[in-house]
């Protein structure tokens, strides 16, 4: 008699912030489809709720919201949360005279380069999950 072991794995998860209700239903749909669990939050209030509640291995945060600073108030929290998830701002702006300025830990994401984005999350993920190894390795003392 064999047994057959069933495996689960667990999908990273990311918190995305964005108040454009098509801009956010769409990079959510993109990001599930590249095997990503995705919550999604309206505003930075509504964000840092969930970060309250939940672990993120990566929280993508458009800038302006609610406030033209929004963004940042998200990502800054972020940023204490003790799990120390990966952060990044987002934005789509598609014209280049409004385009922002690339800021380190920023991503413009362009609709046309989904291979992209999925490219650059993937990164931003593995890079938290390198630091977070050497991290608790080195409180081990190894």
């Amino acid at each position: 008699m064999s047994t057959t072991r069933s495996l689960e794995y667990e999908l990273a998860r990311v918190l995305l912030v964005d108040d454009d209700p098509a801009s956010r239903l769409t990079l959510k749909t993109v990001l599930e489809a590249g095997g990503y669990s995705v919550d999604a939050a309206a505003s930075a209030a509504e964000a840092v709720g969930k970060l309250d509640e939940g672990k993120y291995e990566l929280v993508l945060s458009d800038l302006q919201m609610e406030s033209p600073e929004a963004g940042l108030k998200v990502l800054a929290h972020a940023r204490m949360m003790d799990y120390k998830p990966a952060t990044a701002l987002i934005t789509t702006y598609q014209n280049r005279a409004t385009e922002p300025r690339p800021r380190q830990k920023s991503m413009l994401i362009k609709p046309e380069d989904i291979p992209g984005l999925l490219s650059k999350v993937a990164d931003m993920i593995s890079q938290r999950a390198t630091r977070r190894l050497e991290r608790e390795l080195r409180l081990a003392g190894v």
